[in-house]
């Protein structure tokens, strides 16, 4: 990977950090951050499953110390955007798997993981273990259609792949 492509990376993921901090807040349904999961698709698809986590934990972070969000903002994106982007790659390039990822990997693990979180760290009570799974399912549903409408249509036009490879990432088309 060139020097370039290293810095376009940089600046795509500090795009997308910068996004979705400020996006969230915008767009949000109480227990619901469907933006935050389409950010999550698409740092996936163009950048690939460590760099997908590496941005939402940074944007979960941000949003804890600058908004007050709890540990939800971690536990309902880190999962599903590292199995979003191992899924896309797995599928050799499908975009339905990079959905199916981050609707399993925050519908379902980052919900189940949501529950000890916000009993035992954060004290909150009267929670069960599928206490977090509809919301965030509904979540993911939502940012995961709006996810998948725009990457079919960048896909369609050939600009996915253009992008893909100008970031250094693998393109399947």
């Amino acid at each position: 990977m060139s020097n370039h492509q290293k810095i376009l990376r940089l600046v795509f993921m500090a795009m997308m950090i910068g996004i979705g901090v400020v996006i969230s807040p915008i767009l949000r349904i109480e227990g619901m951050c469907p933006m935050a999961h389409l950010i999550n698709i698409v740092c996936a698809v163009m950048l690939g499953p460590f760099q997908a986590f590496t941005c939402a934990f940074i944007i979960g972070i941000i949003r804890m110390v600058l908004m007050g969000i709890p540990p939800l903002a971690l536990t309902g994106a880190i999962f599903g955007a590292t199995l979003s982007g191992v899924l896309y790659r797995i599928s050799k390039g499908k975009l339905i798997a990079a959905v199916l990822g981050e609707i399993i990997g925050t519908g379902i693990i980052g919900a189940i993981v949501s529950y000890p979180v916000m009993a035992l760290l954060m004290g909150r009570s009267g929670l069960t273990w599928m206490f977090y799974v509809p919301s965030f399912i509904m979540g993911t549903l939502i940012g995961g259609s709006i996810a998948f409408i725009f990457l079919t249509a960048l896909k369609h036009s050939n600009t996915l792949s253009e992008i893909q490879k100008k970031l250094g990432a693998k393109s399947y088309d």
